[in-house]
């Protein structure tokens, strides 16, 4: 994955480790131990986090979203 310039509305590593088992066990409860199959997801969870954030605190329409966040 390319890297990005961090934004002030990003996750910090501390915090982003809190959340990172619940959202990595929705993924897995919503693929199912019947569905490894396919490609596996585009973006990682932690960079959709952080694209969410941006647009709920900037109020950025999603497609305006600078480029790697989420895109």
């Amino acid at each position: 994955m390319a890297e990005y310039r961090r934004s002030p509305s990003d996750l910090s590593d501390a915090r982003w480790e809190l959340v990172e088992p619940i959202l990595a066990a929705w993924r897995a409860e919503r693929r199912g131990p019947d569905l490894d199959i396919g490609r596996p997801p585009d973006h990682d969870l932690h960079s959709l986090l952080d694209a969410i954030l941006y647009v709920n605190r900037t109020g950025i329409p999603c497609p305006y979203l600078p480029e790697g966040l989420g895109r």
